[in-house]
């Protein structure tokens, strides 16, 4: 099983070396290997898709294939269902990252468009699975549900795998403390702040990555600078409050104070996270991609009376901080 230390993007966007990235069959070479293939959305890449995904190389190594996934630019619900979208795990480019660090050949992310939702069963796998990829071997998670409708299952893959000759194996989910690993549990338990358990079920720590903008200023001027993700950050948001966590960059990893919320105490900005990074105030992060990484929940968000009574609650955090990271103050 895989277990990524935030090797995310975190040291200059750094990618495994040869890994193919495609978005359409066409762009896929005609001299390409026959592949082993597995289907996802992969909207977190928790355990259960890292299962999966280690399935899915040994299948490729054992019979000398390549081994490719096939993902999707958005989940289907953007498009087919949007009143019940939810905010992704992990942003677009984070997917791909974790995708190709798992250690895959090539990535195929097809653009979930009205065409591709239309797509019949047949037609998904004789466009997508034969035609395009040559596929050998079909990897799919419990459940797997594909073609217009989600008309298709495991049952007609298979159908179809021996009408094109390729074979197909279902993976069964991941469990963690007796509860199948899924996207949705992990939303719920960010929603609580609780990123130890969603560590449990990621795999990894979870984390947010984004260009640190200008802010208010307003940490600096009482001795606490922060560095504010943009909007456009990739990563779930969990519940607003503190969190103990790490720095990521320019190679270097700091210990820091994530702040998750709207900044109430001076005034109401959109929900974002900030970040203090301990005992240092020489850091120029501004207009870099930085990633934080969430280690435990310290404290949930709270409205104070003024500069003072923020000061100690900001001290106190750190300290509580340190100790949870097991760093001491200089």
């Amino acid at each position: 099983m895989f277990h990524w230390r935030c090797q995310f993007g975190v040291f200059g966007g750094y990618e495994r070396p040869n890994v193919l990235s495609w978005a359409s069959t066409s762009e896929v070479p005609a001299d390409f290997a026959e592949t082993a293939v597995t289907i996802g959305k992969f909207d977190g890449v928790h355990l259960g898709h890292q299962k999966l995904l280690a399935e899915l190389i040994e299948s490729a190594e054992d019979n000398a294939l390549a081994a490719v996934v096939v993902t999707f630019d958005r989940h289907p619900d953007e498009l087919l269902n949007p009143a019940a979208a939810k905010l992704p795990l992990i942003g677009p480019k984070q997917k791909s990252h974790l995708l190709k660090e798992a250690g895959i050949d090539a990535l195929l992310t097809l653009t979930f468009d009205q065409a591709l939702a239309e797509l019949s069963p047949e037609d998904f796998v004789e466009k997508i699975l034969v035609t395009g990829l040559r596929a050998r071997i079909v990897l799919v998670g419990e459940g797997f549900r594909f073609g217009v409708r989600g008309s298709g299952d495991v049952a007609k893959l298979r159908e179809l795998g021996a009408l094109h000759g390729f074979l197909v194996r279902e993976v069964r989910h991941a469990v963690v403390a007796g509860q199948k690993v899924s996207t949705t549990r992990i939303r719920e338990v960010l929603d609580a702040g609780n990123v130890v358990e969603a560590a449990q079920l990621l795999g990894r720590e979870h984390i947010t990555t984004g260009v640190v903008e200008h802010g208010l200023k307003i940490g600096r001027t009482i001795g606490f600078p922060t560095a504010n993700m943009s909007r456009e950050a990739e990563g779930y948001l969990p519940l607003d409050g503190v969190y103990a966590g790490w720095l990521y960059a320019d190679g270097e990893r700091y210990p820091a104070a994530h702040s998750v919320g709207i900044n109430e105490t001076f005034q109401a900005v959109p929900r974002l996270v900030e970040s203090h990074v301990l005992d240092r105030k020489d850091l120029d992060l501004y207009d870099k991609v930085v990633t934080l990484e969430y280690v435990d929940f310290v404290r949930p968000s709270a409205k104070f009376s003024g500069v003072d009574e923020l000061i100690v609650a900001i001290e106190d955090d750190l300290d509580k901080i340190r100790a949870i990271l097991g760093v001491t103050k200089p």
